[in-house]
């Protein structure tokens, strides 16, 4: 029965990143390179843009799809919220340094402990 029912109006939405040149992509699947423009279905679960650009951390930005429907004296309408779908894109961290450690000292054989005192008087010194 999914062959009956109407393929969802496609809407226009811009995208645009801050800084601009990040690849944009949508759930839906349409992307391009900020800042643009795309079709996209106008499903009623919404969609996500997922902003990504070398050097940046990855950002997701949910997107409402809000149906209106139309009456005797209007048309039913379709809008996407926020449109334009805007991200900031924050600068990745250097990569953390590795942790170095020194190697191993070799183990070298411990002392032998000097003898422990006797309760009982030392011997007499040999006589002559």
């Amino acid at each position: 029965m999914d062959a009956f029912k109407p393929t969802p109006p496609a809407v226009q939405v811009q995208l645009d990143s801050i800084p601009s040149g990040a690849d944009a992509k949508t759930s839906v699947g349409p992307g391009c390179k900020t800042p643009c423009s795309v079709a996209v279905p106008a499903v009623d679960t919404g969609f996500t843009v997922t902003y990504t650009m070398n050097k940046f951390l990855p950002v997701t930005v949910p997107v409402q799809v809000i149906n209106i429907p139309g009456d005797f004296d209007s048309p039913a309408s379709t809008s996407i919220d926020p449109n334009p779908v805007v991200a900031e894109l924050k600068p990745a961290g250097p990569p953390p340094k590795p942790v170095r450690r020194p190697p191993p000292k070799p183990k070298q054989p411990k002392p032998a402990a000097a003898p422990a005192a006797s309760p009982f008087p030392p011997p007499p010194p040999p006589a002559r």
